[in-house]
Order: C-alpha cells, then structure tokens, then sequence
C-alpha cells in the first residue's frame, strides 16, 4: 500500500503543527487509499545541517541525526506537508530537515497544509520552489488556515468545515501524483 507521510513543519515548544497534522490524518484515515502516517520532525532532534558533504553528492550520512530521518523519509511514498508561515516563509526546522537529505525526496509527490496570518500562503510557495529543486512534484491543492478564523486565541485548532473538503481534493491529488510517479522510483 502507498505510504505517506503527514510531516509537522514546527518543533517549537507550544506548536500548532501538529493538531494541523492530526486533524488531516484523521480524514485521511477515513479515505482507506493509502496508509497515512504523522511524521513529527520534534521526533528526529536534527541538529542546525552540520553535514560536511551536500546531501544531494551522496548519501553517506556524517551525523548520528541524519540516519533515522534518511530512512524515514526514504520509506514513504509522498508527502503531506504542515507549513506555518514564520516570517513569511517556511520555518527553520522544516526547512533543516529538507535539507538534510537530497535523494530520498526525488520522484515523489507532495501536497501542502498551510496556516499563519494569511493562511500561510507565502510559506507554501516557498516550499513550492524548494521540492521543484529536490524533483518532488507538489499538488495544485492547498488547503490554507487562518490563525485569526481556525485557531482559538491562535493557540486551539478548531478549522472550519469547508477545509475537510480541501483536504480530501489535495490527498485525491497526492495519491494520484505518488502512484503515477511510481515507475521512476522504482528505477
């Protein structure tokens, strides 16, 4: 069965990334398309990239860190990115686990899940042009949420209906783009 990954994109203390997370695995579960697992980077403790070699010259991984999270990342099929808006783009952390790998990425697809002041929308296209770069195909899809209309006091996720049926568009998108993109990983 395909697997994907639903990958929180805060390791902040106090984060809302991962209710987002667990409210979009809950309607994935209902779907029975793919298997859908949460992926919270707060689990792998990757250090600021400390690689002394660039992911994308090989995969023979220095740090202690990068080795669970390469296998990890490896195992899934796709992808379904929580992406808060820190500073109008992606959060530090998303962007250093990204970053730590290179080939475990490629030839996958990948859906976003944003949320911030303006639902995000400014952090998902950055990470748009970030999975260009590491050949993940992103869906059209996008599932966006408000900080001041789907979180009380910013803090309790509480999403309006509507998003449930975005969400359901983007995982249609997702498991259509991963199954199709199946023959090249399997190269």
């Amino acid at each position: 069965m395909t697997k994907i990954g639903i990958i929180t994109g805060s390791t902040r203390p106090g984060r809302n990334s991962l209710q987002v997370a667990q409210w979009v695995k809950a309607i994935a579960d209902q779907r029975g398309d793919a298997a859908y697992e949460i992926v919270d980077l707060a689990d792998y403790n990757l250090p600021l990239y400390a690689e002394p070699v660039s992911a994308a010259y090989g995969q023979d991984y220095q740090t202690k860190e990068a080795i669970p999270w390469s296998e990890k990342v490896a195992e899934l099929d796709g992808y379904v990115f929580i992406c808060p808006e820190y500073n109008r783009g992606v959060t530090s952390a998303l962007k250093n686990a990204i970053d730590y790998l290179y080939y475990e990425w490629n030839n996958k697809a990948a859906g976003i899940v944003s949320y911030g002041t303006a639902g995000g929308v400014r952090a998902a296209e950055s990470l748009r042009i970030i999975m260009a770069e590491l050949q993940v195909a992103t869906v059209r899809a996008h599932p966006s949420m408000s900080l001041f209309t789907d979180f009380v006091k910013g803090k309790e996720f509480k999403p309006a209906k509507v998003h449930e049926k975005a969400v359901n568009t983007m995982l249609d998108q997702v498991n259509a783009w991963t199954n199709a993109l199946q023959p090249l990983r399997n190269q």
